[in-house]
């Protein structure tokens, strides 16, 4: 699928934190589909929503690393995407992420991706984490399997 594609199939999606992580450390080859898929979203081509979970997630690299200064950085890019809106976790999240995690046996950091994307109004998932699977829900594509042209 092309972000052309996804873009037309999907008005809003919801983003991994490894989306953001890849383009923020230059991790390639998954940076440059990251980069474009950004970009989209920043054109108003699509919208796109992130799980206050995965704000904690990316700062969590440099945070390990005690690079404080980072830390804000990555912080305030997100905040201030264009495009972009952080899923606050709420109580109804919450309660979502635990049935997800229940009947899925997934993380409840994953669980909680999900009821974020969900409770956006997402229809799609982008993640490179196979261990994530979509539902009727929810559609779950792999950045890796998206090509930028």
């Amino acid at each position: 699928m092309t972000i052309l594609e996804l873009s037309e199939r999907h008005r809003r999606v919801a983003l991994d934190s490894n989306v953001i992580v890849y383009v923020l450390e230059a991790v390639e080859p998954w940076a440059s589909v990251a980069r474009h898929l950004l970009g989209a979203i920043e054109a108003g081509r699509l919208g796109a929503v992130i799980a206050a979970i995965g704000l904690a997630e990316v700062c969590s690299g440099p945070a390990r690393r005690a690079d404080l200064a980072l830390v804000e950085h990555y912080a305030e890019m997100i905040r201030s995407m264009p495009g972009l809106r952080i899923q606050p976790l709420t109580a109804d999240v919450s309660v979502d992420a635990a049935v997800i995690r229940g009947v899925r046996g997934i993380s409840l950091a994953d669980a909680l991706h999900l009821a974020s994307a969900r409770a956006a109004g997402a229809t799609a998932f982008v993640t490179n984490d196979r261990r994530i699977r979509g539902s009727a829900r929810l559609d779950v594509l792999y950045l890796d399997e998206i090509a930028v042209a």
